[in-house]
Order: structure tokens, then C-alpha cells, then sequence
């Protein structure tokens, strides 16, 4: 097996763990992201009802991005942009779903900026 394989398999190992404990409510939704090569995806997600709630992604017209869109400073802007949209919800707390990828870098970025917007998780 090649290694970018293995890593995938990781990963989803990992994601499936999070996921048997972490699940969203109605008062506390899921708040799901996804890392890919180039951009940020991001959703307030109630399991509940089967429904987004809210979303961001780094390939927003709103997003305010500088350059490249796959570094910290992208993840950051997501970040807030996903909190504001959240606030204006109605939502401000969340479970964290990091979706299998490490708490460093762009996720450790993005949950910052989550936090600094308001969102408690």
C-alpha cells in the first residue's frame, strides 16, 4: 500500500472514532470541517434533523483571502467568517468535529478564529 493510501485510511479510522462520540443536537450542532490540498470547508451541522445550518468554505466570495487559499491565514478568515454566519443564526455553542485531521496548523487556525468570532467549543 503507498503511503498517501495509508494516510487516507488513518485518517478514516480516526474520523470514524470522533464520530461515535461526538454527534449534534438542536442546542449543540456539530461543527464539521473538511482540509483539502487547497481550501477550508466548514459546517454547523444539526444530526439531529439531518441539516446544515450554516457553512463556510475558503472558496466563498466572502471569505477574505490573501494569495494562496490552502495556508493558515485562509484558514483564519474561514474561521471567522463561519462564526459571524453562525452569530447571525442564532447558534454560539458547538461540538468540534475535526474530522479526523491533527489539532495543528490550518485546523488549530481555524478553531482560533472560531473562538475569537464568538463560537464556544
Amino acid at each position: 500500500m503507498n503511503k498517501n493510501k495509508q494516510k487516507d485510511v488513518r485518517r478514516a479510522r480516526r474520523r470514524i472514532g470522533i464520530r461515535k462520540r461526538i454527534a449534534g443536537t438542536p442546542t449543540r450542532p456539530r461543527l464539521a470541517i473538511y482540509r483539502s490540498l487547497n481550501h477550508m470547508y466548514a459546517q454547523v451541522i444539526d444530526d439531529m434533523a439531518g441539516t446544515t445550518l450554516v457553512s463556510a468554505s475558503s472558496r466563498d466570495k466572502d471569505a477574505k483571502i490573501d494569495g494562496t487559499s490552502g495556508n493558515s491565514k485562509s484558514a483564519e478568515s474561514v474561521g471567522a467568517l463561519l462564526a459571524e454566519r453562525a452569530k447571525a443564526a442564532g447558534v454560539t455553542h458547538v461540538v468540534f468535529d475535526r474530522g479526523g485531521f491533527k489539532f495543528h496548523g490550518r485546523i488549530k487556525a481555524f478553531a482560533d478564529a472560531a473562538r475569537k468570532g464568538g463560537l464556544d467549543f
